[in-house]
Parts: structure tokens; sequence; C-alpha cells
């Protein structure tokens, strides 16, 4: 079936089936998620939308814009829009310290990464303070983008002092990895999660339009003896990342 006849009001628009912008955002939706509008199909522009389906520009836009949000429809400046593949969600606890790498493993999905940054720098004021460095020691930083099943989920960058981590060339598949080798795996971690809009520098990295909603976290590692490891401030895809917390109550005071 082709987009012609997807679009096509006569076999989809009613007079009894809701907002017009809503019938033909489920028509959209179901032919996307049906496979009759596959992964990397482009659409045609909302004028030619608006024409072929007897709508006004303004209803289309409210129809696809949801879709966009919901990651079927990638938008992207001077190419148009196409269909988005689908994205697997994924579900990580947050009672249990792990590596996405270990992460990604236990679920039996294939991990990758594209490097962005590995090397020793100077320090940021923000890494002086949270890594504990003084003013002339240096910082070993460790920047991913990493991808599961081809697919880009997170773009990590990890900070830590040069005595946890002197040579950031030796991290190859897992930050731990490299630490458990040198005795530096930390044992607990305090993160922070907020949403956060993502840029255009990261939506692009992560094959998603700009300004949608995403994870941005902030976690802090420690050796068993209280001392700082690492410092990794990560960007999830909020389409394909679940964080999942099991919560106890506190035994009952007499």
């Amino acid at each position: 079936m082709g987009i012609n006849e997807i679009l096509n009001p006569d076999t989809w628009l009613t007079t009894t089936g809701g907002p017009r912008y809503v019938q033909l955002r489920r028509r959209l939706e179901t032919a996307i998620t049906s496979g009759r509008l596959p992964a990397g199909t482009p659409l045609p522009p909302e004028r030619e939308i608006a024409t072929m389906t007897t709508l006004s520009r303004v209803t289309v836009r409210k129809a696809v814009q949801p879709l966009v949000s919901n990651g079927l429809i990638i938008q992207r400046r001077g190419s148009g829009s196409v269909v988005a593949s689908p994205v697997t969600k994924v579900e990580q606890s947050l009672s249990r310290l792990t590596s996405f790498s270990e992460d990604m493993a236990r679920r039996g999905m294939t991990v990758s990464a594209t490097w962005l940054e590995r090397g020793i720098f100077l320090p940021s004021p923000e890494e002086v303070m949270t890594l504990g460095l003084t003013s002339v020691e240096s910082v070993s930083r460790v920047s991913r983008l990493r991808l599961a099943n081809g697919t880009p989920l997170a773009i990590e960058r990890a900070s830590l002092s040069t005595k946890m981590l002197p040579n950031p060339l030796e991290v190859e598949a897992s930050l731990y990895e490299a630490l458990d080798k040198l005795g530096n795996r930390p044992v607990r971690a305090v993160q922070r999660i907020s949403a956060a809009n993502l840029n255009e520098a990261d939506a692009a990295l992560l094959k998603v339009e700009e300004g949608v909603a995403g994870l941005k976290i902030i976690r802090v590692s420690y050796l068993g003896s209280g001392q700082v490891v690492e410092m990794t401030q990560s960007i999830y895809r909020g389409d394909a990342y679940d964080f999942v917390a099991e919560l106890q109550l506190p035994p009952s005071t007499p």
C-alpha cells in the first residue's frame, strides 16, 4: 500500500471519528506500527499531506507532532520527515551498580560504541570539586556514544582522576571492567536523574529530533573507602529507556 492510498481520506476520514487531526494521527500511527509504512519511508511535506487529505496544514501539523514526540517519525531539517526505525524499550534497575555494557549483555543485546573523546585533560572546576583534585592534577575523560543492537541509546561522558584511570586508552568495551583490573571498581554510587530536552548535537548523535525529551543522569561513584572514583554525565533517549526502582515500606513501629 503506497502513501497515496494510505492518506486517501475516502478510506478513513469520517464525520463521526472525532477531530480530524486525531483521525489522521491514528491513520499514520496504524500504518507505521503495522509495517505498511516501513522504517526509512520518506513522508511528503506538510503542504502535500494537506492537499492529499483535504485538511489544513495546521491540522496536519497537530497530527504529526505527537508521532514525532513518540519516536515514530523523525523530522530532519533540509531532508524532510521519515518513518523511524522501531526502538526496543530497555529497563534498567536503579538498585544495581552496573555498567551499560553489563546491563545490555544481561539482556542478550549486542553492545557497541563510538568514541567521542578519550584522553587526559585539564580539569574543569566541576571536575576539580567532584573528584577532589588539586589545582595541578589532570583528569581522564572517556566519552562514548553507546549502542545496543545498532540503536544509539545513550551518550556517556565520564571523568576520573588519573590516579583511578592513568591511561584512558586502556578502556575498551567497559569502563568498570578496566577499573576492576586496576583494583578501582566502585562499590556504590549516587545518581541524579532529571528530564532534559536534547540539544542539536546530542539529538544528532542519538538520531532523534532536536528538543525531544531525554533523561539526564549524573552519577558519582565511590570506593569502599569513600574515595570518589568517577563522575559520569549521561544523556539517554527518553523513548528507549526506563529506569525502575524497587521500593520497600519500612517496618511499622509499635
